[in-house]
């Protein structure tokens, strides 16, 4: 697992990206798990992510964050990236970014398509 804090920062609200190897819908579900047993990611207000699985399956989850997790799966469709979950964290700061936060999703898996991706 890889963590990437302080992504961006906008009107208060704070993203941060993870991911790592996921091969089923069960591999996802632990790896979010895993990082919600991290006090400050189980208390963000969503963690939204996305995996392409190794069959070509897409899997996604909003988390309330409405159409993040169909961002995330695209970009990994345009990279060709299979059997990695991105998931993308907010901690809502108070004020709505409107499509803003789309953008800043997109920098997210941006940043971790850069550093991360294998």
């Amino acid at each position: 697992m890889r963590i990437i804090e302080n992504v961006v920062t906008d009107r208060g609200s704070k993203y941060a990206v993870s991911g790592g190897p996921c091969a089923s819908p069960d591999d996802a579900r632990a790896f979010v798990k895993l990082l919600c047993k991290n006090k400050k990611f189980a208390k963000a207000t969503h963690n939204t992510w996305g995996v392409i699985l190794a069959d070509g399956t897409p899997l996604k989850a909003d988390d309330g964050e409405s159409g993040a997790g169909m961002v995330i799966l695209r970009m990994l469709e345009r990279d060709g990236i299979v059997g990695q979950i991105v998931v993308v964290t907010r901690w809502y700061g108070g004020k709505h970014l409107g499509g803003d936060r789309f953008r800043h999703v997109q920098e997210c898996v941006r940043v971790w398509i850069t550093e991360c991706a294998v």
